[in-house]
């Protein structure tokens, strides 16, 4: 791939290179890291922190959303379950995981560690981050 083809070998088309695939997925998870914590400021700031958890998770669930119409329409070419309903039910168990280890370590750092919760939130994406991209790569998505 020359340099004047590699814009539109990220942005186009179908591919198997995991290295798009994982600029896609950063792409992916950049939208719905925005939309996930505006909506936890959002939640936070109309409604108070004391409930933080609470509003991480909802906040979580649309991100989740997010990344899950990019990854079937845009991020990965292939899919390995024929079924729709197990295809999805496995995506949001990779959430829920991911949703477990976003409260986890929003709790040890902005509660335990005392970061500001926005902080703490771009901590935890990142690392939450590559946990979800493995995941769904290896269950979901991987080349045969």
């Amino acid at each position: 791939m020359t340099l004047r083809e590699l814009p539109a070998a990220l942005l186009k088309g179908h591919t198997s290179d995991v290295r798009i695939q994982l600029f896609r997925y950063l792409v992916s998870g950049g939208t719905a890291f925005l939309v996930d914590a505006g909506l936890l400021a959002l939640l936070t700031e109309c409604f108070g922190r004391e409930h933080l958890l609470l509003w991480t998770a909802i906040a979580f669930a649309a991100g989740l959303v997010i990344t899950y119409l990019f990854s079937i329409l845009w991020v990965f070419n292939r899919r390995n379950m024929k079924s729709r309903a197990a295809e999805i039910t496995v995506f949001a168990l990779i959430g829920v995981s991911g949703l477990g280890l976003t409260e986890l370590l929003m709790w040890l750092f902005a509660d335990k560690a005392g970061m500001h919760y926005l902080v703490a939130k771009v901590a935890t994406t990142v690392l939450v981050f590559f946990w979800n991209f493995a995941a769904k790569k290896l269950l979901l998505f991987r080349n045969k």
